[in-house]
């Protein structure tokens, strides 16, 4: 049985890596809609950037057993379909 103060740290954990997720898509949808076009290299920096970040708090939270690697890439996937989308309506525009 996994104690319960494991789970609710396995559970805050994977709350601020997913609100971490949730701020660099509100971040690049503000700088869609307000200052760049996603085809200039100031976004694309500060996308990959953000992106790099957030891959390194998975994975560190992974070695530490506090989000499985499934759950972690889950998160970074949807996150990248999510500005997908985004991208895909800034095209249309």
């Amino acid at each position: 049985m996994i104690p319960e103060v494991a789970v609710s740290n396995r559970d805050k954990a994977y709350a601020l890596l997913e609100a971490d997720a949730n701020k660099i898509l509100k971040l690049i949808k503000v700088q869609m809609d307000n200052l760049t076009m996603p085809q200039c290299p100031l976004y694309e920096e500060v996308l990959d950037t953000q992106m790099f970040g957030l891959s390194r708090e998975i994975d560190f939270a992974v070695r530490l057993k506090l989000v499985s690697e499934e759950d972690g890439k889950a998160l970074l996937e949807n996150l990248e379909r999510q500005l997908n989308v985004l991208h895909e309506a800034a095209q249309k525009s």
